[in-house]
């Protein structure tokens, strides 16, 4: 069900209504940057994403170094 052009008009002018003119152009910016935001987040790759991360440790690697940090005597400025 496509909306046409009478209910846009309709929408348009509650908006205008409802914010006033001054606000109408503010909102429409707005709302042009959020969707353009939110279509720019939807086609990046999640590769880009893990580039940006730390390269993760192996298990065996993360338990080695948590057994010897229980070993050393606790250090406050550490």
């Amino acid at each position: 069900m496509k909306a046409g052009i009478w209910e846009l008009l309709i929408v348009l002018a509650i908006a205008l209504l409802i914010f006033g003119p001054k606000a109408l152009p503010k909102l429409g910016k707005s709302l042009g940057k959020t969707v353009g935001n939110f279509k720019k987040g939807l086609g990046e790759d999640d590769e880009d994403d893990d580039e940006d991360e730390k390269p993760r440790k192996s298990t065996k690697a993360a338990a080695e170094e948590t057994a010897e940090d229980e070993k050393k005597p606790y250090d406050p400025e550490r």
